[in-house]
């Protein structure tokens, strides 16, 4: 069975960003609130809609929702922009795009805190979902909206939303 590496290293960060030292995964999900930072991106097709990853139910946060087409965590070293490009080619197999910055944002659940850097970029080449993800689908914007507040999609994913809409 699939599973998170709880031995994986994040960096831990400041509010600015600013790398202050370093934990495992299992430590940033355990509730330590240690601030370790994230990529997001959000892929339209240049028909509006927008793609959606279906998270597998061995996920050790929001199993089985419905979430950013790519969502990742940045490895100790690693830029904000080398983590973007990884994630997304690892996720969607997709290595040519043109992300634009929307927003950075901290995110806290009862487990977690992450800083989280969103980007939305235009791609209408394949999209080839790995075994990470239990594949996804593009959605029209009036979906989305009537599915918002249901439990379909990861608080994530519904937090984010009025920031990549036009």
């Amino acid at each position: 069975m699939n599973c998170d590496n709880s031995e994986e290293i994040f960096p831990v960060v400041d509010a600015a960003g600013t790398v202050v030292g370093s934990a495992t995964r299992g430590e940033c999900h355990g509730g330590s609130m240690l601030l370790h930072p994230v990529v997001h991106l959000h892929v339209f097709n240049s028909k509006g809609e927008l793609y959606l990853q279906k998270r597998p139910a061995w996920k050790d946060i929001q199993p089985g929702r419905w979430d950013t087409a790519v969502g990742g965590h940045v490895d100790y070293g690693e830029t904000i922009a080398e983590a973007l490009r990884r994630e997304v080619r690892e996720e969607l197999g997709i290595t040519e795009f043109t992300p634009e910055a929307v927003a950075v944002y901290e995110f806290r659940s009862e487990r977690e805190r992450e800083l989280v850097h969103v980007y939305r970029a235009v791609c209408d080449g394949p999209v080839r979902p790995s075994g990470e993800l239990d594949g996804g689908r593009f959605w029209s914007v009036s979906e989305i909206r009537e599915n918002l507040g249901k439990g379909i999609f990861t608080p994530n994913f519904e937090g984010e939303i009025g920031l990549i809409l036009d």
